[in-house]
């Protein structure tokens, strides 16, 4: 895995101590502590054992990763809950290498990105010739990640239809690949992650009830990034650097104002959105100060009014569209929606559908 995305929530120390001495915020904390030396303090205290040397400071994500240690040395299904954006995979990531399971196979699949038609070929596999197109026989994720992990994201996007089967091989652990009769055993762990609400779902006829309550075994949120802002100097200081050492740039100050302005945004595409928006200021920056796009986060800011209240579906479809009028109705590519908003092309394009979105100006 790439080192930024495995800093999308969480930090890796060594980074941040090789690079301490070359960085600096130009700020100054409660108390007269510069706030580089408020980071070095808190880049020097120990990681919660057994994730390797990654750091979360704020309370919410520590009790999150509490509860990852607890959960990861059974056996046991785990649902995580959270925003798009807040890094799940991640949290997946992390309870498979605090399991028993850590050399064995760790298989994701975005149910999200793939058209419903094949979801079934992808999780279980299939053999030649069981439909149009079957020219050789393949592999589902459960037999790949056999004895080891497989990592369900957004899982409320599983069709209907499929949800039987794949109720039946996390009760039985066992399958048949699509076009096959040949029953296969298997041992999986599952986890699985979504940012729908499943319960609400399954009153609504849309997810299946018994399938709900066997994956909602152990169900862990991961917070948004508004509930972690004294996460937000860390995480800005980590991409700083790491996408100034990919672009061969040296940036060592980061102005107090841009830190403030920075931790007091409310990022509605979490960590992700943040990530995209300091790789967006290294490029800006030619110098050795990072300077970036303020006024995107002042211009958001003043659309997101907060007198008037709407739903969360309402919110978020104004939240993409603003998005996608921002990128001249692009959705892919490094200036697109996708990357503004800080999440996957496909996944983008499902939530566009979702949301009866446009797909060009009316």
């Amino acid at each position: 895995m790439c080192p930024w995305r495995v800093a999308m929530n969480l930090i890796d120390v060594s980074s941040l101590e090789n690079h301490s001495a070359d960085f600096q915020f130009a700020a100054v904390a409660p108390g007269g502590v510069s706030m580089s030396q408020r980071l070095h303090e808190e880049d020097t205290v120990n990681p919660i054992p057994g994730f390797a040397g990654v750091v979360g400071r704020s309370t919410a994500l520590q009790r999150t990763l509490r509860e990852v240690e607890v959960v990861a040395p059974t056996d046991s299904g785990v649902l995580i809950l959270g925003e798009t954006g807040t890094g799940k995979e991640l949290i997946a990531r992390a309870i498979h290498n605090l399991s028993a399971r850590r050399n064995r196979p760790f298989i994701t699949l975005n149910c999200a990105a793939i058209p419903s038609g094949l979801v079934e070929s992808e999780l279980f596999g299939h053999e030649r010739g069981a439909f149009t197109g079957a020219i050789m026989r393949k592999t589902g994720r459960f037999e790949a990640a056999d004895r080891g992990t497989l990592f369900l994201d957004e899982v409320g996007d599983i069709p209907l239809e499929l949800q039987p089967k794949l109720l039946r091989v996390l009760q039985e652990h066992e399958f048949e690949r699509l076009g096959s009769t040949r029953t296969q055993q298997v041992d999986v762990r599952v986890v699985a992650a979504t940012h729908r609400d499943l319960k609400q779902m399954v009153a609504d006829g849309e997810f299946r009830s018994d399938l709900y309550y066997r994956l909602h075994v152990f169900p862990l949120s991961v917070p948004p990034l508004r509930e972690r802002h004294e996460d937000i100097p860390l995480l800005v200081r980590h991409f700083v650097d790491e996408y100034a050492r990919r672009m061969k740039r040296r940036i060592e100050t980061i102005p107090p104002q841009a830190i403030e302005a920075l931790t007091s945004y409310s990022w509605p595409g979490n960590v992700r959105e943040l990530q995209n928006f300091i790789e967006r200021a290294v490029i800006l920056s030619p110098g050795s100060v990072l300077r970036p796009p303020l006024a995107e986060l002042k211009q958001a800011a003043v659309q997101m009014p907060s007198s008037e209240l709407g739903t969360m579906e309402e919110m978020e479809r104004e939240h993409v569209l603003r998005a996608v009028r921002a990128s001249n109705w692009v959705i892919g590519g490094p200036s697109g929606a996708a990357a503004r908003l800080g999440m996957k092309r496909t996944t983008l394009a499902y939530r566009i559908r979702k949301l009866n979105i446009p797909l060009r100006p009316q």
